[in-house]
């Protein structure tokens, strides 16, 4: 017990990379997912920050969000899926709220700093990719 409580090695690295995956997919569904449902009221309001059209962005930014959700979530193509995921919260956190208040891009802030853990990680033994990649 004394090891497990205070030793250094992971206790199941597997297991908290699917926990890791779970929270990150479900929070980005479920952003993806308030977006889907009030797509008509943002759809003009959105910002347009690469020049395409605020709708062309916010389909975009809901294919990242709910789409990579998803695959993040089933651990399937997960370091790929988590890079858009990225680069919408770097343009989240320092273009869309750089003059905000620290309070209101915090949250932008950790979902970056989460999704490099999750390409760092991997996805793990409990995931899609696991069956893909098992004869190679």
């Amino acid at each position: 017990m004394k090891k497990l409580l205070f030793g250094i090695n992971p206790i199941h690295m597997d297991i908290a990379a699917l926990a890791l995956r779970i929270i990150l997919g479900a929070l980005f569904i479920y952003h993806g997912a308030t977006k889907i449902a009030s797509f008509n009221e943002m759809f003009d309001q959105f910002p347009d920050l690469i020049g395409i059209g605020s709708g062309a962005t916010l389909v975009i930014v809901i294919l990242a969000e709910f789409g990579g959700g998803i695959l993040v979530l089933t651990g399937l193509i997960t370091r790929l899926a988590v890079i858009p995921i990225f680069i919408t919260m770097v343009v989240a956190f320092f273009v869309v709220h750089a003059s905000d208040p620290f309070q209101a891009k915090e949250l932008a802030l950790v979902y970056m700093i989460l999704s490099v853990i999750v390409f760092l990680v991997g996805s793990g033994k409990y995931s899609i990719d696991r069956f893909i990649m098992k004869g190679q």
